[in-house]
């Protein structure tokens, strides 16, 4: 048994140390390297950046088994193609716009035509350029990768050839396959999944997104517009004036940090307040979106609305620059305010929230959250100035407690004089509030944002396109209140900027509103 053992173990020692064998241990070692190689270049090297219409597109190309095209457009989510076989995976990222290009199809109506066009053979030029690139990296990372671990020309060699008859064969393949109808059966991933419950009528919106597609570009051009418009309004005077942007209800709209950005800019803003409902459905693909407060360059304030879940609040607690307000309290250059997130979380617009019953406010969660605010301010040792709620009917609480709420919600754009709190009809007393707090008499200005993102995608829904509305807030060093400018933008595929500066005490004040039992306003 041994002699066998014995006889067996040297044969296979032959054979391993027979000049064939060992050929084929080379050849395959040179083959895993090429393949190594052609791996490493096409994942590290095959990306490119190209001008696409207004958009800057990244194209990278990936091994892959199944091949096809993947289009992210953020935040919305991505399309999948079935465009082709692998071993090639194509990907185009559509996140930015190219602010060069945008301005001049702005400036030059016909551009917009001919970036049209034209699109197609960006594409197709891109793809050419990608692909050259993608076999260049292939074929000099197989040869550096041979050369380090060989150091034999002759395989070194042999390992480039590999790597362009891999990446080439592989290339071709993918181009034989090509299927042009596949663009027509997208496969839907992150929020495009929604989309048809997201913005209600999609062939409603479709008829008018169609007829607005030739103005679309000038949505953009508001941006430059703000500059030369602003110069013509007057300046505040006092020096120890603190500027508040007041913004709400962004729900999704890309273009809308832009819009903010440039009036944090032209008004020298000191913070912004954002009043809720930064995106539609707050799930955790939303998440994304709320990167672009950290763009914005100075403190974001914000209170969670009720299409903001748990998720999303957190991911804005995560930017550097972000301060979430959950019954808490913020000072920015003397000026203290306090909010509280909307108690409610009802994205879903198909269905209605139950009605609070008005014969028991005290089960109305809106009312609730509004009571808990305004027992923050009167504990607080500080004067409060300002109190953020995202829903309207959460207010009637802080009537006498703050001199201004900022609240959202409804899209449309009302200032209102709260009601006078009621005296206590159970013979109880009430307790008397800290000296730092605003007295009952106290009257509180209620300042409703519209939806500073056009409301989204459904702003098409209307004949009308939702404007873009946003507000910058002055305030004096005793935290009064002194004018504020109220901005809208036209909505999607208009182009019309207008301002209008309100100065307290010398425009018309608006009159108190009824005092009702407080429900809850229609959830948008």
């Amino acid at each position: 048994m041994k002699k066998k053992l014995s006889e067996l173990t040297a044969a296979a020692v032959r054979v391993w140390r027979h000049e064939w064998a060992q050929r084929v241990r080379v050849a395959t070692a040179v083959l895993l390297v090429s393949l190594t190689g052609v791996v490493l270049g096409t994942m590290l090297l095959a990306q490119s950046e190209i001008p696409v219409g207004p958009f800057r597109a990244d194209m990278s190309i990936s091994p892959s088994l199944e091949g096809g095209t993947e289009v992210d457009i953020p935040p919305l989510g991505s399309l999948h193609l079935d465009s082709h076989d692998g071993p090639l995976h194509l990907k185009v990222n559509l996140g930015a716009l190219d602010q060069q290009r945008t301005e001049a199809l702005i400036d030059d109506p016909t551009a917009i035509g001919l970036a049209g066009q034209s699109a197609v053979d960006d594409v197709t030029r891109g793809v050419l350029q990608l692909s050259l690139r993608a076999l260049g990296a292939a074929i000099v990372c197989a040869l550096v990768l041979a050369a380090i671990i060989f150091r034999n020309l002759r395989r070194v060699a042999t390992a480039g050839v590999l790597a362009l008859v891999v990446t080439g064969g592989s290339m071709g393949l993918a181009a034989g396959t090509i299927r042009p109808d596949s663009i027509g059966e997208p496969r839907y991933e992150g929020l495009l999944v929604n989309a048809p419950a997201v913005v209600g009528d999609a062939r409603r919106i479709a008829d008018n997104y169609g007829r607005y597609a030739d103005q679309l570009a000038q949505l953009v051009g508001n941006v430059s517009r703000i500059y030369t418009t602003v110069s013509s309004l007057p300046v505040e005077p006092s020096g120890n004036t603190t500027r508040i942007l007041h913004v709400s209800d962004l729900h999704l709209n890309p273009t809308t940090w832009n819009v903010i950005k440039t009036v944090v800019k032209s008004w020298d803003i000191d913070a912004v307040v954002d009043t809720g409902d930064i995106v539609d459905w707050g799930s955790s693909a939303e998440t994304t979106y709320v990167n672009g407060i950290s763009q914005i360059g100075v403190p974001y304030i914000y209170v969670r609305g009720n299409h903001d879940s748990a998720a999303i609040q957190a991911a804005v607690a995560r930017q550097k620059n972000a301060v979430v307000l959950d019954n808490a309290t913020y000072t920015i250059n003397g000026l203290t305010l306090a909010g509280i997130g909307d108690p409610e979380f009802t994205p879903d617009k198909s269905e209605t929230p139950e009605a609070a019953d008005p014969a028991n406010p005290a089960a109305n969660r809106l009312l609730l959250a509004g009571e808990r605010l305004a027992t923050t301010i009167r504990q607080s040792k500080t004067p409060i100035g300002v109190a953020l709620v995202h829903d309207p009917a959460m207010a009637p609480p802080l009537s006498g407690v703050v001199p201004v709420v900022l609240a959202g919600h409804t899209h449309r754009r009302e200032v209102r004089i709260l009601p006078a709190p009621t005296a206590p009809t159970d013979g109880a007393s009430a307790s008397p509030a800290p000296s730092a707090a605003p007295t009952p008499t106290t009257q509180t200005r209620l300042l409703i944002e519209g939806s500073t993102g056009g409301a989204g995608l459904r702003g098409l829904e209307k004949e009308d396109p939702t404007p873009l509305q946003l507000s910058v807030l002055y305030f004096d060093e005793n935290q009064t209140l002194k004018a504020y400018d109220d901005i809208n933008l036209g909505g999607t595929g208009q182009s019309n900027v207008e301002m209008q500066r309100k100065v307290i005490g010398i425009e018309p004040e608006p009159t108190p509103a009824p005092s009702t039992s407080a429900s809850s306003t229609p959830s948008r």
